[in-house]
């Protein structure tokens, strides 16, 4: 059954202090993000949520501190969908502070209807699940080279393991299908953090890569996407609470890859239930399409292309 905790399981119980640590999450006013700002602002860390969505960033904190009157945390706006914004958002992060500990790239969009673009012409969710997360990470890779153990944590999705990355339509220009698109958004970020977790080796740039994907969980993601009317949503809402397990529950891969000792750069972990759809922290399976080097090392040179971000070169450098 879901939610049973094994002798070993690791829980937020397993958390080191985190008091010290500059840790950043992307997407996190809700869902998965939001249950990860909140544990490790109880661990001690000093939070940056970043978000498109002032209001709720605001409800957010207001939220946490209710919790945690201690919490270190500030929102930050950072539109994923607009690379002026992502690159504003480092810019001020440079300005503020000497080093970032983790960066945990968790925001996303789901199942949009039909086709739409980011500001910079991107499909939606490919520029914001995946490009969007590559120029950031880019950008603030000078500053994790500064921190200490510095991580890099790309939040996936049980959906990369049956992706495809069809470079001959990327944009989905000729051929959209919402849960196809989202495949592709979140096996490219799966691919990404295996490439980037060579390259940081390569390099040696000190930066630990790991990826992680939460299962099958009950937020509200999809219905974000969808509209909180259609069908399948109200089904979901209706059977989610008996199959699926928390928010809270899902975010432990994401904070098992964060904080803990045990977590090694370029390796994927999810829930250790029924395939993978709930649990605890363990490794998850890696398709034979994210472990292509060749694939990864073309989505690299495209990703760079198209958001006219060089990682090489920024890692050298302060914006």
């Amino acid at each position: 059954m879901k939610g049973i905790k094994k002798k070993d399981s690791w829980t937020v119980s397993n958390i080191p202090s985190q008091r010290g640590r500059l840790i950043i999450v992307t997407g996190g006013t809700g869902g998965l993000g939001y249950e990860t700002a909140l544990a490790l602002a109880r661990a001690g860390a000093e939070v940056i949520l970043a978000g498109r969505n002032r209001s709720k960033g605001e409800a957010a904190l207001k939220k946490i501190r209710s919790s945690v009157i201690s919490a270190n945390i500030r929102f930050e706006e950072l539109d994923l969908a607009d690379l002026a914004s992502v690159e504003a958002f480092a810019k001020r992060m440079h300005s503020k502070y000497q080093r970032l500990d983790v960066l945990i790239n968790n925001a996303a969009v789901m199942l949009i209807p039909h086709r739409k673009v980011t500001k910079d012409g991107f499909e939606l969710q490919f520029g914001t699940n995946y490009l969007g997360h590559f120029a950031l990470t880019a950008y603030l890779t000078p500053l994790l080279r500064k921190g200490h153990n510095p991580r890099v944590v790309n939040v996936c999705a049980m959906a990369a393991h049956t992706g495809v990355i069809n470079f001959d339509d990327l944009q989905s220009e000729h051929h959209y299908k919402p849960m196809e698109v989202y495949r592709q958004s979140k096996l490219s970020n799966l691919v990404f953090s295996l490439e980037l977790h060579r390259r940081s080796e390569a390099e040696k740039w000190g930066v630990k890569s790991i990826a992680v994907h939460p299962g099958l969980c009950q937020t509200d993601l999809a219905a974000n996407g969808i509209g909180a009317n259609n069908m399948l949503i109200k089904v979901y809402r209706l059977l989610g609470p008996i199959f699926f397990q928390s928010a809270a529950q899902g975010a432990l891969p994401t904070l098992f890859a964060a904080t803990s000792p045990e977590a090694v750069s370029g390796q994927y972990y999810g829930p250790d239930g029924f395939n993978g759809i709930w649990g605890f922290p363990t490794s998850a399976r890696i398709s034979p399409w994210a472990k292509d080097v060749n694939a990864a090392k073309r989505l690299w040179k495209t990703s760079k292309q198209l958001t006219n971000v060089d990682f090489d070169m920024i890692t050298s450098m302060q914006i």
